[in-house]
């Protein structure tokens, strides 16, 4: 334990005495390194990066460098990360754009090799986020969320909580709770393994089996299945997953690829 002789460690640099950092390590001026932390050979944590108590960070990793957005303009910005991370090797993690704003990741993540995090992007908690998967700027990541690998997702997309994307996909709405994603943005069903891994009750799977029925399945619009989902579906789940859709700024997956929307 401890840091290693040829760690480079800025003398701003908050580091608990319990944190373990690596050979060649290097940590910039202002981060703050908790508890339990380790930090592995040639990872690189910069400027403004707050690290959250019993998180590891493998070998070569970058925390918090600059944006990758024409839009920054030198402003301090942040990168938080939360507790009980893992970080595996050569994941990036980039911080925030506008003055004052940060690059969030919560609690209990798993992201593994290669993965990128893009600014201002905000990651909850317990999501697993696989090798090659790349986030845009202010691309958000609710609770239990399974992203598989080489994914791509363009900015501001959301992903709602305990939804499972399928490996090599390309998405550019927003996808709802729960469900399952393959391909260019289309819906092939519910995350149902996922759902029953978290613990999910049987009446509130069925409820989200129903109104997966009713959003995708049916031939309503939107609005008519929401309508027919309230008016029938009480569970909180549900409520969830309409709340998600009608907060919606970009547009939700559908069940059909139109070439139109996704281009």
């Amino acid at each position: 334990m401890g840091i290693h002789k040829t760690a480079i460690i800025d003398s701003s640099a908050e580091i608990d005495p319990s944190a373990d950092i690596g050979p060649g390590v290097i940590v910039e001026r202002g981060v703050r390194v908790a508890s339990g932390v380790r930090v592995m050979a040639n990872a690189y944590i910069f400027k403004g990066t707050e690290i959250g108590e019993g998180t590891v960070i493998h070998t070569g990793a970058v925390i918090g460098n600059e944006p990758q957005d024409h839009a920054y303009k030198g402003a301090e910005t942040f990168t938080r990360i939360g507790r009980n991370n893992v970080i595996r090797e050569y994941v990036t993690v980039h911080r925030g754009t506008p003055e004052g704003s940060a690059t969030v990741i919560g609690d209990n993540n798993f992201l593994m090799v290669q993965a990128h995090v893009g600014h201002n992007c905000v990651i909850e908690d317990n999501v697993i986020i696989a090798n090659g998967a790349l986030l845009a700027g202010y691309v958000e990541v609710e609770e239990g969320a399974f992203v598989s690998g080489n994914v791509v997702f363009h900015q501001f997309c959301r992903v709602g909580r305990y939804a499972m994307i399928g490996g090599f996909s390309g998405v550019n709405k927003d996808v709802p709770p729960y469900m399952l994603v393959r391909g260019p943005s289309v819906i092939r069903g519910i995350n149902l393994v996922g759902l029953r891994r978290a613990g999910f009750s049987r009446e509130a799977i069925r409820e989200i089996k129903e109104a997966y029925k009713m959003l995708f399945l049916s031939g309503a619009t939107t609005a008519e299945a929401l309508a027919g989902i309230k008016d029938s579906l009480k569970s909180d789940e549900v409520s969830r997953l309409v709340s998600f859709i009608e907060s919606s700024k970009r547009g939700i997956c559908k069940a059909r690829f139109s070439k139109e929307e996704f281009f």
